[in-house]
């Protein structure tokens, strides 16, 4: 078994047996000879089927698509358990034996996202958008602010008017010379009003791009009552571009919408899930509000929750984890779909 401790310059790699004992630990680095020298060293050692990696998603996603194209199963593996951290110190080459046995334990079962896919396109464009909105909004809060200070003359004569008109006549200012307060406001919105006009193009760019690449992968999950472009990429997101790898309520359990065993003694009862991806989760809140307004099976669902005595909010948390299980069969690829519904039969 290979287990990998990853970092930005420096993979450290350890091999084990099939019964636990420790064979060797080296570092490697980050680079594309530095993979192939990882794996040409792990299986000299010996036939090389399964791997376990920290940190998939960041440091580790480029090994993990390394090791994947070359046929070797790679495992997530999460934080090690802080009780034998304590116990066993900590370095780079302990974590990495930790991972590996992990992986021989069974304790790392979740298989690793792939990110070589049409997803890994969608979170690119979708992280491109986020900070493209963040600009923009910050940059309109700053146009207003200097609006409110500016000269009165030149408030009246935008007074009335909503954002975009607002926004276009800011842009068609014309530059003022000298170093005067009211030369200053007009330049000032200027150079805002363009940097938000093109914030906006470039948002609008962005969209497109990720209403194609959905329509790629995904093509039924925008047909989904409530499911709009930026709801999708979250959702698709958190399943990876490997979706197959978990089953219906694995994902639910992802997306932070299944409840949790808290029973005790006499005590049966489950808690709300505080764990998954909170951004899917909360879309998942978005959507469940949008059929709400606009659906009327989902309001007869949520008033017969409530008759049977649950409140609101319990009622709405049960819409969030339907929702997630209909998400789930847009989202994994067809004949997969077909397999999981003949199972189900």
């Amino acid at each position: 078994m290979l287990g990998v401790d990853t970092h930005k310059d420096v993979h450290v790699a350890a091999v084990i047996t099939a019964t636990g004992a420790m064979l060797d630990t080296r570092s490697f680095p980050t680079t594309r000879g530095g993979y192939r020298q990882l794996l040409a060293w792990a299986r000299a050692f010996g036939s090389l089927r399964r791997a376990g990696v920290e940190c998939t998603g960041s440091y580790g996603a480029a090994l993990t698509r390394y090791l994947q194209t070359e046929d070797i199963a790679v495992s997530e593996i999460n934080q090690p358990d802080k009780a034998t951290r304590r116990r066993r110190g900590k370095t780079d080459a302990i974590d990495a034996a930790s991972a590996a046995q992990a992986v021989l334990s069974g304790r790392a079962t979740a298989t690793a996202k792939t990110t070589d896919g049409p997803v890994e396109t969608i979170r690119m464009f979708k992280m491109a958008k986020s900070s493209a909105i963040k600009s923009r909004s910050q940059a309109i809060n700053q146009l207003k602010a200097v609006l409110v200070s500016a000269d009165p003359a030149l408030r009246e004569s935008l007074a009335g008017l909503g954002n975009a008109k607002l926004i276009r006549h800011c842009a068609e200012l014309r530059a003022a010379s000298g170093t005067t307060p009211e030369a200053a406001a007009r330049h000032t919105l200027r150079l805002l009003a363009k940097r938000i006009l093109h914030l906006t193009e470039e948002i609008n760019d962005l969209t497109t791009r990720i209403t194609s690449s959905i329509t790629a992968c995904a093509p039924k999950l925008l047909d989904r009552y409530g499911v709009g472009p930026d709801t999708a990429a979250a959702l698709l997101i958190a399943a990876g571009d490997n979706p197959e790898r978990m089953g219906s309520e694995a994902f639910t359990a992802l997306c932070g919408v299944s409840p949790v065993e808290a029973s005790s003694g006499k005590t049966q009862r489950r808690r709300l899930n505080r764990g998954g991806d909170r951004q899917a989760n909360c879309v998942l809140y978005t959507i469940v509000l949008a059929r709400l307004r606009w659906d009327t099976r989902t309001r007869d669902y949520l008033e017969r929750r409530i008759t049977e005595g649950k409140t609101r909010r319990e009622a709405i948390r049960c819409l969030k984890r339907y929702v997630a299980r209909e998400i789930y069969q847009s989202i994994i690829p067809p004949r997969k779909n077909v397999l999981t519904r003949a199972s189900a039969g």
